[in-house]
Order: structure tokens, then sequence, then C-alpha cells
């Protein structure tokens, strides 16, 4: 459930001009290693030292101008005069940094230090006042790098850099009237970076009409083979389903989507007349885009954090009870094969006037979980993270479908945190999921994109 890709990350580390060298890049190289091994691709120049001339730092700028990565690991294997580092880093400050103090070694009854944190505690508030977005990060006496903190952090600058140029399709506009759903394109793109593309339903719709009748007909077998149906759908059911996928999946594809919501109730069932749970199911067999329903617009820049962060497919979920300890979080619709436990199970059934769709009824995974959601007020952006264990749910159903009412997609999730603090800070019926406690990884990215952390 995992498909992150590696990392670039800048790095150069400085040591002091009088410190003997070997002892700076056999100790940069150790890191590097480290780092190398967890994940990271790291583009590295020479250590920098404090010469008078300025060489050392003129010469590690000109060689990381011409590499392209997401953040800049700062390593200080020594004591350094600042302004040495400064030289350096100066020329990127666009970028998120890693300030990163290294520890002294044992050798045989004595501890050796070069003064690492000297030279960390003389940079970390001149770079805050400088406006340097960076992390300080030290190893402490005695203990291993904090392999884990870096890696961490890495991965929010790069998903922060992925969503400048991310691209979200947004089939219509405000579904159902909803105003959590609403976004501010100005502040939106300035603060965060994506870009919300409107298109009508009618495009889709056009699409639906000039596919090719052998390529729908093609999926249409290929699907009735693959997925478990607990009876069997109405004869136009399923090449509705397929042919919204096939049109959804052309227009992803030519715009180049990272995530995609679309109007549900006002516009698929309305206008077209069956639910696209069923098109939306397959999608995710065979795409990797994230998607949530309703002109989700905050839902979808979050899928997109969670999943650049995590390499997860994102999934939306929506709230149904509270207990005490937490929530019964299901979806009326679809949910991605990536969270399903087992086969994807589809149940075709009706919701009030809705027309028969293919109600996606598949058991969901389980486990240490964590769910997210962006909010804005005015210009100001802040995620609400909750950490979670995901439990089987207890046997329920929504009132309003045909019977017999299926059993939703959905899961108990018991809260790691107190269960009113949460509720009255929600921002919305829509959370997205993800595996894992991926707490940290959020907060890394909410430090460098200024958001706020609920």
């Amino acid at each position: 459930m995992n498909n992150q890709t590696r990392v670039m990350a800048g790095f150069v580390g400085f040591g002091e001009v009088n410190t003997p060298r070997e002892f700076i890049d056999t100790r940069c190289a150790t890191v590097m290693a480290q780092l190398e091994q967890a994940g990271l691709e790291l583009l590295s120049t020479a250590a920098v030292a404090d010469d008078p001339g300025g060489q050392q730092a003129a010469r590690a700028v000109a060689e990381l101008s011409q590499q392209d990565f997401s953040v800049l690991i700062v390593c200080i294997a020594g004591w350094i005069p600042s302004w040495a580092v400064i030289s350096v880093i100066e020329p990127f400050k666009h970028r998120p940094m890693i300030l990163l103090g290294l520890s002294g070694w044992q050798d045989g009854e004595r501890f050796v230090t070069t003064a690492d944190q000297a030279g960390t505690t003389a940079l970390r508030k001149p770079m805050s006042d400088m406006g340097f977005t960076f992390k300080y990060v030290l190893t402490r006496r005695g203990q291993e790098l904090p392999v884990d903190s870096i890696v961490s952090y890495c991965r929010a600058a790069d998903a922060a850099r992925k969503l400048r140029g991310a691209r979200i399709g947004m089939a219509g506009f405000r579904d159902m009237r909803l105003y959590g759903t609403l976004y501010d394109g100005v502040s939106l793109k300035s603060r965060i970076g994506p870009e919300i593309e409107h298109f009508d339903l009618l495009e889709i719709q056009q699409m639906m009409e000039h596919l090719d009748t052998s390529l729908v007909r093609q999926v249409v077998q290929d699907v009735s083979r693959r997925w478990v149906f607990k009876k069997q759908p109405a004869p136009d059911t399923l090449e509705h389903s397929v042919r919204l996928y096939l049109a959804i999946r052309n227009k992803i594809e030519e715009r180049g989507y990272g995530a995609f919501s679309y109007s549900d109730v006002d516009g698929v069932k309305k206008l077209l007349g069956f639910a696209p749970a069923g098109a939306m199911t397959l999608l995710h067999d065979e795409m990797s885009v994230c998607s949530v329903p309703e002109n989700d617009s905050m839902g979808a820049v979050t899928q997109l954090m969670v999943h650049y962060l995590t390499g997860q497919v994102a999934a939306y979920l929506e709230f149904y009870e509270f207990f005490d300890r937490g929530a019964l979080m299901g979806v009326p619709d679809y949910v991605p094969r990536e969270i399903v436990d087992g086969e994807v199970t589809i149940f075709p059934n009706a919701f009030g006037d809705f027309g028969e769709g293919l109600l996606n009824v598949s058991k969901l995974k389980t486990g240490p979980a964590t769910i997210a959601r962006l909010g804005y007020s005015g210009d100001r952006y802040a995620l609400h993270i909750m950490n979670v264990t995901a439990q089987d749910p207890i046997r329920w159903e929504e009132a309003g479908w045909a019977p017999p009412a299926p059993q939703l997609p959905s899961l108990d999730l018991v809260f790691d945190g107190n269960t009113d603090d949460f509720i009255q800070q929600v921002l919305s019926q829509h959370y997205i999921i993800s595996y894992g406690d991926n707490r940290s990884l959020l907060e890394d990215l909410c430090s460098i994109l200024d958001i706020e952390v609920i």
C-alpha cells in the first residue's frame, strides 16, 4: 500500500578549516550512506571549510546549482563560522532545508567531539530570522543519527514541491450547494500550490456517447469477471458505469490531473440518471489518481498531500456516527481497491429516487491509520489530524437503500486522542485516511507550507 518515489536531496557538509579534514569527510560520508540506505537520492558536493577567500563555498554553490533537488541537507560535522554556511545556502533559500548537527564519537575511554552543536546553535536563530524554511535536527551524544526525522522532512519537502505543480480536475461546481467543499483559488494557489480546473459534466457525457463500442464491450466483460457481484445488475447499469469510467479516464489523462472530484448528487445521478460508484471503483482499479465526490476541493487537496507524502491512494471516508472513543466512518458509493481487504464486492442497488448503481460494498483493511482534513479561513490554512486504530465495524445500515439494505464499506475508528476535542474541531464530513502513523510526515509538510496543525 505504498508507492513512494525516491526523494532527490542536496547535501553539503561543513567543518572548520583547522579541524582535520578526514574527520569531516569520513563522518559526512557515513551520514550520506545511511540516508541513501533509507531511500533518499543525494546530490552532493564536497564538504566546505571557512577558507579565508571563500573558494570552497563558491565551489559548493556552483556544483549544487547544477543539480535539481527538493530539499537541501546542511550537515554540520564540526564547528564552522556561520558566514561560511550562509554563503553556501543563501542561493537556495527558496528550498526547504535541514540543519543537521552531528555528534562526536567514543575513542576508548574518552569521548571526542568536533563541536558540531556549537556550529548548529550559532546558526539556528540567524537562519530563522533570515526567513529560511528549515528543520533543525541534531544527533545526541551516544545516540544514532535520527534518520526517520530527516527522511520525513525530505518527503514533506518533496510533497510541497509536487503540490506547486499539481492540477485537480473538477467536474461541475458545488454539488448539493454545500459550503464546506468550497475553496479560494487565489489563496490556495499562492499558499499551497494546486490549480483546480473546472469543466462541465456535458463534456464527460459527450465523451461517453462517442466511445468505441467494442472497447466498452471488452471492459464490461473484463469487469464482469473481475468483481464479485452479490446480485446481477440491470442490463444497462454495467455499460453506463464503464462508459463513465472511460470518459473520466480520458479527461484525467488528457489534462494530467493528480486528483479528481465531481458533482455527484446534482450531477451524475440527477443528469445522467445513474450512480457513479461503479465507474469510480473501476477508475481506482486502473489508475492511481486520487478521487473524492461532491466537488470536495479541500478533500482533493488533502488527498494530494497524503498521496505525495505516503505513496498511498489517500481514500476518503465520511462520518456516520461518533462514539465515546472514536467514529464510524464509511462511504455510500465506492472505495479504491488498495484499501479493500479481500475481493472487490459489488452490490447493484438504488438509493431513494436515484437509479441503480454499482455500489461497492467491499470490506476495508484494518490496523493503525491516520485521518486528516485540510480547511481554511481567509488565507489561513489548517490541517486536522488524528491517529486512529481501524477496526471492523458493528453491523449497521443506512436508511434509504432499497431492501435488503447493504452494509456500506466502513470502519470503526478508535481515536488515539480525545474524541470530544476532535468533534469540536471537525472541518468536514469527509476526511482522508492513510494506513500507518503518518502524523510526523503531515506535520513536517505543514511546517514547510505554514499550515496550522490542529
